[in-house]
């Protein structure tokens, strides 16, 4: 603040340097940072690995019920008013019932609090956490959005490690080293992005015994709520909401894949009334009050959406990111300098780590991909933008074609910048 301007008068506003500290945690940065590293002169499509949105490709065009239900909505004329505090009731309820399918409980319409998207219910929920003093669990590597916005907030950040050598799964014991009186939740998300990792049921419940040992709140992000093509099925954190509470997150985003739609939710699962005593639930309520809504259209077509998707559409594009995912794994083996530690099983990511001591002329994992995109038109984030350096997260949802173009191209990367062998 405080800036000089024309004329040399002083003005009492600047830049904010907690949105730029924060801003540059998160994927839509490194994104736009790769995109300026493009060769414009490049005639080839630039490939997008780099972000997870299928839906500009035909393979995962959403389900033709889905967007007649959204036209019924609109047609109907019915759902052009402001929107009620948590949503409007048939879209809770539809919410609450879908997400209680193969649960050993019902899931409450009152527990169910619509946002405008996952993005949006995590800066609520972040908001509403955020008291002065406060630290929060977030894994390492992790969904970079909790990151921004925790920092944003002024909630301190305390990283527990996912451990590659054990299929990414949690290390409980960093967790009870890092939390203390003042940390207040500990994000598990599940199915994982970025790793690809789907959490077993044992482990999910040693987590909750842990959290619940430590007197935490679980937020659940399971946005890739049964995007799962391997061995290991889905289980939801809700399933142990006797054990400690759990804030459950979630979106039509990615299982329907229209991200632009902006509908998810939160749901408060405390059968023990333990986040609603401690006046946490009235807190966010109140957020809420002061925040958006999604938009009542989309409201209005959810019960329709959630109800009217036929099974098959959901198996049809599953084995399409099966296939993606294991081209994607067998791939990646021929390419030196990269190995990846675990064959993804769920949602449409994987991470794979960098070896430098086989490379002659880049340093670090942001030089790897900005030469990359220049090089080879092929967007792929580096490690660092979901905190851990020195790796990559690589999509692999989208076309099979094009992915398999992208390896290519990645391959050919990577033999380029390869240490040559002495004769």
């Amino acid at each position: 603040m405080g800036e000089t301007g024309g004329g040399g008068k002083r003005w009492n506003f600047g830049a904010n340097d907690v949105v730029e500290l924060s801003c540059s945690q998160n994927v839509r940065y490194f994104l736009n940072l790769l995109a300026d590293n493009l060769d414009r002169n490049d005639s080839r499509p630039v490939i997008p690995l780099g972000h997870g949105d299928p839906s500009p490709f035909p393979s995962f065009r959403t389900d033709p019920a889905a967007v007649e239900a959204v036209c019924n909505s609109l047609r109907s004329a019915q759902f052009n008013h402001y929107s009620t505090t948590s949503g409007l009731p048939i879209a809770r309820k539809a919410v609450a019932e879908y997400l209680s399918r193969g649960l050993s409980y019902q899931i409450s319409p009152n527990g169910v609090h619509l946002t405008a998207g996952c993005h949006h219910a995590i800066d609520v929920l972040i908001s509403t956490l955020a008291v002065p003093g406060a630290n929060i669990l977030l894994p390492r590597p992790s969904y970079p959005m909790y990151d921004s916005r925790a920092g944003f907030s002024q909630l301190e950040i305390r990283r527990y490690d996912l451990l590659p050598e054990n299929g990414w799964e949690v290390d409980l014991d960093a967790v009870e080293a890092l939390a203390d009186e003042k940390t207040v939740a500990i994000l598990v998300i599940n199915p994982c992005n970025p790793c690809g990792n789907v959490f077993s049921r044992q482990h999910l419940q040693k987590i909750a015994e842990t959290a619940s040992k430590l007197g935490i709140l679980v937020i659940a992000d399971e946005v890739y709520k049964n995007i799962t093509f391997g061995e290991t099925p889905f289980v939801s954190m809700a399933e142990f909401a006797e054990i400690v509470p759990v804030m459950l997150l979630g979106a039509i985003s990615k299982r329907w894949f229209v991200p632009g739609w902006r509908f998810g939710w939160m749901v408060t699962l405390d059968p023990h009334n333990i986040m609603k005593d401690s006046g946490l639930v009235h807190s966010l309520a109140n957020v809420l009050n002061m925040s958006t809504d999604p938009t009542t259209f989309i409201q209005g077509a959810i019960p329709d959406i959630l109800e009217k998707t036929k099974e098959e559409f959901f198996s049809s594009k599953l084995e399409i990111l099966r296939e993606c995912s294991e081209t994607c794994y067998q791939e990646i083996k021929k390419i030196p300098c990269i190995t990846c530690p675990y064959k993804p099983e769920g949602s449409m990511f994987t991470m794979v780590k960098l070896e430098f001591s086989v490379l002659e002329d880049i340093k670090d994992d942001l030089e790897f991909c900005c030469k990359l995109a220049k090089e080879e038109s092929l967007i792929i984030l580096p490690g660092r933008s979901v905190g851990l350096k020195n790796w990559l997260r690589i999509t692999f949802a989208v076309e099979p074609e094009l992915l398999k173009d992208g390896l290519s191209r990645l391959n050919k990367f990577a033999q380029r910048h390869s240490k040559k062998q002495q004769p």
